[in-house]
């Protein structure tokens, strides 16, 4: 009996490990908008160039997910999570000791690089810690709520640092040595628990990178799996657009000062944190479909009734917490609607899909989310440098439409391979 303790303690550490890992990367990968925000206060370089930060970490995510995801299996999702907390680390440890734009590139290279080996291991290992359908689609949404939580508070730690009366002073470069030790903390937790890996090795797979590649593309066999894609590719492209650029959103088009206007783009966060773990409880009472359906409605009328209340805000000095525009309390509610999509897509479409195929199906949805992510983060780039924030946001009504046609026919998909399965 003294073993199963032991068991059940190493599962509960091995899930507090999952969960600050992605804390740690909620934090850096979520920087970005705020550390747009600061080089060109601290560098004095223009937004395109400054938007080339969402590149360096998206396309990174993007390129290592293809490449790893199916190679994890054999290097072991233990020791990826290890190395990514290592590399990721070191790249904290040079911000402060070489504060430049350069390196602020190579810091979300390095993160884009070790969060693909994160996700894909994080999500391979949820498979592994639980026994159900149901249960996993709880742990997903209470590792991807915690996420948000890191995202929440990485805004607050981050605005921390950032001097009010002087935002592009360097000292908010300090707030790296921070993260550095999180890192450090987090590899001693992992080095010192274990994961039973064995049902990640089906008999057969993974000899060579052409079989991990051929792994990955006879997933694109089940019209489940580019509904699924099509369906995280848009919902990737929303949340980027809101989540990267309503920092600056707040700063130009609602006349917020710089730490205020970080601050409040962490109610965003908050919501959808919240969001995620209500989620969780809904999803007991609620099918999935039906949830996911009135979410995306609720965000396009949201869109349609607040962006008017943005326009013509006047600058004020003294502006506070209590007498904020309206829109700026408003806006950051979309991320409660926003947030069940995304971990309720992922689980839906991972339990419809035999364990083994788990790293190859993790690999493409962090792929295509990347690709989202960036192509989201561009967009609303070029129409705000155009047009300006309102016209910008107005635009996520496009993908709001298309990702209702993408859900029925997911929904259609899964229903056909669950079908399939009882069948068999």
């Amino acid at each position: 009996m003294h073993h199963d303790a032991g068991g059940d303690m190493n599962r509960i550490r091995m899930i507090v490990a999952l969960a600050l890992i992605y804390m740690i990367f909620a934090i850096l990968l979520n920087s970005v908008g705020t550390v747009i925000l600061q080089s060109i206060a601290t560098f004095g370089i223009d937004k395109p160039a400054a938007s080339a930060l969402e590149r360096y970490k998206d396309l990174t995510i993007a390129f290592t997910s293809f490449l790893v995801a199916s190679f994890l299996p054999m290097f072991g999702y233990r020791r990826s999570m290890m190395l990514a907390l290592a590399i990721v680390g070191g790249a904290c440890v040079l911000m402060p000791l070489y504060p430049s734009f350069p390196t602020t590139r190579l810091l979300f290279a390095c993160v884009g690089f070790s969060f693909a080996l994160t996700k894909v291991a994080v999500y391979s290992s949820i498979g592994l810690l639980t026994a159900d359908k149901t249960a996993h689609s709880r742990l997903t949404n209470t590792i991807e709520g915690l996420f948000m939580l890191g995202v929440l508070a990485g805004n607050w730690i981050f605005s921390a640092y950032i001097d009010p009366a002087n935002p592009g002073d360097p000292a908010w470069f300090n707030v790296y040595w921070l993260l550095a030790g999180a890192c450090a903390l987090t590899i001693a937790l992992l080095a010192t628990s274990a994961l039973d890996e064995s049902a990640a090795h089906a008999q057969g797979h993974n000899n060579s990178f052409a079989d991990a590649i051929m792994e990955m593309l006879r997933l694109f066999v089940r019209p489940l799996v580019y509904v699924f894609l099509a369906s995280a590719f848009l919902y990737v492209l929303i949340e980027q657009s809101f989540g990267t650029w309503l920092p600056t959103f707040n700063n130009e088009i609602l006349k917020l000062p710089n730490a205020m206007s970080v601050q409040f783009a962490s109610i965003l966060a908050g919501m959808t944190a919240l969001g995620r773990i209500l989620a969780g409880v809904v999803l007991r009472r609620v099918r999935w479909y039906a949830l996911l359906n009135a979410c995306v409605l609720g965000m396009g009328v949201l869109v349609v009734t607040v962006l008017p209340l943005a326009r013509g805000v006047a600058a004020r000095p003294d502006v506070g917490w209590f007498d904020a525009p309206l829109a700026a309390y408003l806006i950051p509610l979309l991320g409660l609607l926003m947030a069940p999509i995304y971990p309720v897509i992922n689980s839906v479409a991972l339990s419809s899909l035999p364990k083994p195929m788990h790293a190859a199906m993790t690999g493409l949805i962090v792929v295509f989310s990347a690709l989202g992510g960036t192509l989201g983060s561009y967009i609303t780039a070029r129409v705000f440098a155009s047009f300006d924030g309102i016209h910008a946001f107005y635009f996520s009504l496009l993908p709001m439409s298309l990702i209702l046609v993408t859900l029925f026919l997911f929904k259609r998909e899964t229903d056909r391979a669950n079908t399939h399965a009882a069948a068999a």
